[in-house]
């Protein structure tokens, strides 16, 4: 949740999300709302186990081909998904994706990070790690300049999360592959936004220059972090306008206000978290020990 809200939360973008699209939100295991801790004894899943859930929700819902959109390590999965089951993916918009294995100082920084959720539970040391990972300097704050309110709100968030539950997904995404030779071969449309400032920059830049130019295109906004959908959610709306405008699924609506306001045509009652796909139910997944 922590990654969209200041995206679908823009009026600009509710307009041209939540008109055209039905929103469905897939959260790691154990992470959805009130999420109980999970078992010491359960096995950590695999990224392929992560992907293969996507299967699972989207056969659940009963859905075709749909347009997948994800942050960070989100990204990756919907990356790799996107690679398995071509035939479910119309395209992709990956903000700050990653796709090459941890590089070393990431692997250190990752097994930090498990120590500390492993003795300390989520710490403010593990707090301020997550956080440069995710915001740039800007809004992270100063002794001199307070934190963002999307900073605090993060942190509140990072604050409800049961710490074996991150672990674990940390673990996960510490054992990724590199999936770069495997991006050659999609054929989806994938626009990709990423901040000058993130941490992951360079791995945005990679993963541009492997996939096929006539079909993907790269976003760089500047004096942004990671989440550009929290920082800069304004900077994404006419790149991704235009990107959903190329399948013929955006229809511009006629606005009777002020062009500023385009919430003036949407139902009030469509702009409840609960309708904008934010607190979906979860879903009952399987995870399969054995390969």
């Amino acid at each position: 949740m922590s990654c969209f809200q200041g995206l679908f939360f823009c009026p600009e973008a509710a307009s041209l999300l939540l008109h055209n699209f039905c929103i469905y939100h897939i959260s790691p295991p154990g992470h959805e709302l009130g999420a109980a801790a999970l078992s010491p004894e359960d096995p950590v899943p695999s990224v392929d186990d992560l992907t293969d859930q996507i299967l699972e929700v989207l056969n659940y819902f009963r859905l075709g081909a749909v347009m997948g959109m994800g942050v960070m390590a989100g990204a990756y999965i919907l990356t790799l998904f996107a690679m398995k089951y071509k035939e479910r993916i119309l395209g992709l918009i990956l903000v700050s994706p990653l796709c090459r294995a941890p590089s070393w100082t990431e692997w250190f920084h990752n097994k930090v990070m498990s120590n500390l959720l492993y003795f300390y539970g989520m710490c403010e040391l593990l707090k301020e790690y997550l956080l440069f990972r995710y915001f740039s300097k800007e809004v992270r704050g100063s002794a001199e300049v307070p934190e963002s309110d999307i900073v605090q709100a993060c942190r509140r968030l990072l604050d409800e999360r049961q710490s074996i539950n991150v672990l674990r997904f940390l673990q996960a995404l510490d054992r990724r592959p590199d999936i770069s030779e495997g991006l050659k071969t999609l054929r989806c449309r994938t626009l990709i936004f990423v901040g000058e400032n993130s941490p992951f920059h360079s791995e945005a830049l990679h993963i541009t220059s492997k996939l096929d130019g006539r079909c993907s295109a790269l976003v760089e906004v500047q004096a942004c972090g990671s989440m550009v959908t929290e920082e800069q959610p304004l900077a994404m709306l006419i790149p991704m306008e235009y990107f959903v405008m190329g399948y013929g699924l955006y229809r511009p609506v006629k606005i009777s206000g002020s062009p500023r306001s385009p919430l003036s045509c949407i139902a009030p009652e469509l702009l409840s978290p609960q309708n904008m796909g934010l607190k979906l139910k979860p879903i009952k997944t399987r995870l399969s020990t054995q390969r």
